[in-house]
C-alpha cells in the first residue's frame, strides 16, 4: 500500500525530516484561506507518476492564479485518476537535488540505503552507475548513513545534513514496518539547507494490523476505491478479479494462482479468486479462518457471473472442524434464496425455478477427514433434482474438470 505525498510529508515532519510549509486543499475555494505565503506550488495528489509532464504541478503567485490552477488540477486525469486532494506548498529554490531511499531487499532480507547525486529521477537506467548503496547488515548506527553520504561525494556540513536525513528515514522505515522510504528529490538551496521536496513510502500490507493509525488510513483508501468498484467487498481479501464462470477459494497464494492457471489451461474461465490464508490487510482486529471462509462464500455467492465455486483447501487450516459447518450453512442459505417465481403472460404463477451456484470441494490432507465425512453425509441427505448440487473430489485435476463441466452445463441451460 502506498501513501499520497501529503500523507508522506506528515510522517516526515513528525520524525524531523525537513519539509516545506504546506496546506491540504480539498476544493479550489480553500485557497482563499491559504495560510502559507506566496509564491506557491500546487501538486495533484494521485498515485500514478508523471504529474509534472501531465500538468499536475503548477506554480502560482496570487490567489486568483492559484484558484484557477487548482480548478484545472482537480479536473485533470493522470493515468486515469482524478485527485481528491491538492497539496499547496511554499515554492523552494533548489540549487542541487539528490535522491535518497531506504528499501527492503527481499532477496537479502536486509534494508539497503540508496543514494544518487542526481535527484528527481525518472529514467532509472541512466542513473544506474551513479546510484550508491549500503547494506545494513548489522544493527543500524549513524556510521551507515555517513558511509552512504561519503560514497555520494558529499563533504562537510552537507554530508552531516544528508546523513541526518538518512538516519531519520531509516528510523521511519523501522517504526512503520515499511518496504520503502524515498525522497525524490532532496533539495539543497544556496545556503546548504536541505528539504524533502517529494517523498513516497510503500507499506508492507502484512504489518498494517500492527499499526492502528496505518489501518485507519488503509480503510479510508479502500473505501475510496470501493466507490469506484462494483464489487468493493473483494478488497477485503487477497484476490484476483476476473469475469469468468468459476470462482476459486483457497488457503495459499500459490495454490490459488495455480488452480486458476489449471482451469484456464483446461479450457475453463476462472473468475474471482480469493486467498483465505490471511485476514484482510486493512483489518486490525483478529479474524478466524472460518469467518474468512464464510465471508468469501458470501462474496462469490453474490457475484452473478460466478456459476461454480471451486473450494481447494490444502494441508491444514485453523478451526478445521468448522469448515464443513460453514459450507453447509452457505448451501442451505443458497437453497432457501434460490427459488424464484416466474409469472407468465396471463398473470398466472408458473413453476418454481432453481437459480443457484454449484460447489466443487477439494479438501486435501488428513486434517480434513472429519469435514469430508460431514459433507458427504450432508450431500446424501439432499434431493439432487431440487437442492444445491455439490461435488466432493479428492484429486485437483478431477475437481477442475468437474467445475468446468458444471459451468458449461449451466451456460447451455
Amino acid at each position: 500500500m502506498d501513501l499520497l505525498e501529503y500523507q508522506v510529508k506528515e510522517w516526515f515532519g513528525d520524525i524531523g525530516i525537513p519539509v516545506l510549509p504546506s496546506q491540504r486543499i480539498d476544493h479550489p475555494t480553500d485557497l482563499k484561506r491559504l495560510k502559507i505565503p506566496f509564491p506557491i506550488v500546487l501538486k495533484s495528489q494521485v498515485y500514478g507518476g508523471g504529474r509534472l509532464k501531465s500538468g499536475g504541478v503548477r506554480f502560482a503567485d496570487t490567489t486568483i492564479d492559484a484558484i484557477a490552477s487548482a480548478q484545472n488540477i482537480f479536473n485533470l486525469s493522470i493515468v486515469g485518476e482524478l485527485p481528491e486532494v491538492v497539496l499547496a506548498e511554499t515554492k523552494y529554490n533548489a540549487e542541487m537535488e539528490i535522491y535518497l531511499a531506504v528499501v527492503l531487499d527481499t532477496a537479502m532480507c536486509r534494508p539497503i540505503l540508496l543514494g544518487c547525486p542526481e535527484g528527481d529521477i525518472d529514467d532509472w537506467e541512466l542513473v544506474g552507475e551513479k546510484m550508491q548503496h549500503i547494506v545494513v547488515d548489522q544493527e543500524f548506527s549513524p556510521f551507515y548513513a555517513r558511509r552512504l553520504a561519503l560514497k555520494m561525494g558529499l563533504q562537510g556540513v552537507l554530508m552531516q545534513s544528508v546523513s541526518s536525513v538518512i538516519e531519520k528515514m531509516y528510523h521511519l522505515f523501522l517504526q512503520k514496518d515499511l518496504d520503502l522510504v524515498e525522497i525524490n528529490p532532496l533539495g539543497i538551496n544556496a545556503s546548504g539547507q536541505v528539504m524533502a521536496l517529494n517523498g513516497s513510502v510503500a507499506i508492507n500490507e502484512r504489518s498494517i494490523a500492527r499499526h492502528p493509525d496505518i489501518a485507519l488510513v488503509a480503510k479510508k483508501i479502500a473505501n475510496r476505491q470501493i466507490k469506484n468498484d462494483n464489487n468493493g467487498n473483494l478488497r477485503n481479501h487477497e484476490n484476483t478479479d476476473g469475469y469468468g464462470k468459476v470462482g476459486i477459494l483457497g488457503n495459499g497464494a500459490g495454490s490459488v494462482m495455480s488452480t486458476m492457471d489449471l482451469i484456464a489451461n483446461a479450457g475453463g474461465k476462472p473468475g474471482t479468486c480469493l486467498n483465505l490464508r490471511h485476514a484482510s490487510p486493512i483489518n486490525a482486529s483478529p479474524t478466524k479462518f472460518s469467518d474468512r471462509l464464510e465471508k468469501a462464500l458470501k462474496i462469490l455467492g453474490n457475484d452473478k457471473s460466478i456459476q461454480v465455486i471451486l473450494i481447494n483447501l490444502l494441508g491444514s487450516v485453523p478451526q478445521v472442524n468448522e469448515v464443513a459447518n460453514v459450507i453447509t450453512s452457505f448451501i442451505e442459505y443458497q437453497k432457501n434464496n434460490s427459488q424464484i417465481y416466474n409469472t407468465s403472460t396471463n398473470g398466472s404463477k408458473a413453476r418454481r425455478q432453481a437459480s443457484h451456484q454449484r460447489l466443487v470441494i477439494r479438501l486435501a490432507g488428513s486434517d480434513f477427514d472429519d469435514a469430508k465425512q460431514e459433507l458427504a453425509t450432508f450431500v446424501s441427505q439432499q434431493n439432487p433434482t431440487t437442492d444445491v448440487f455439490i461435488s466432493i473430489v479428492d484429486n485437483l485435476d478431477d475437481a477442475i474438470a468437474e467445475a468446468i463441466r458444471l459451468a458449461k452445463s449451466n451456460q447451455r441451460k
